[in-house]
């Protein structure tokens, strides 16, 4: 017999999938400013050092 009402679960998937977005997105974000540190690490020793 089918379920009468509201579909299963498509709250709680989009739920989960937006916070999974929102982790994906936070790690790529903490990756990229990382990035950017040691550039501006390397640029500065290599400044020095010329």
């Amino acid at each position: 017999m089918a379920k009468k009402g509201r579909e299963k679960n498509t709250k709680n998937k989009a739920k989960h999938s937006r916070l999974m977005d929102q982790k994906k997105n936070r790690k790529k974000a903490e990756e990229a400013l990382r990035k950017e540190r040691l550039k501006a690490i390397v640029q500065k020793a290599n400044n020095e050092k010329t």
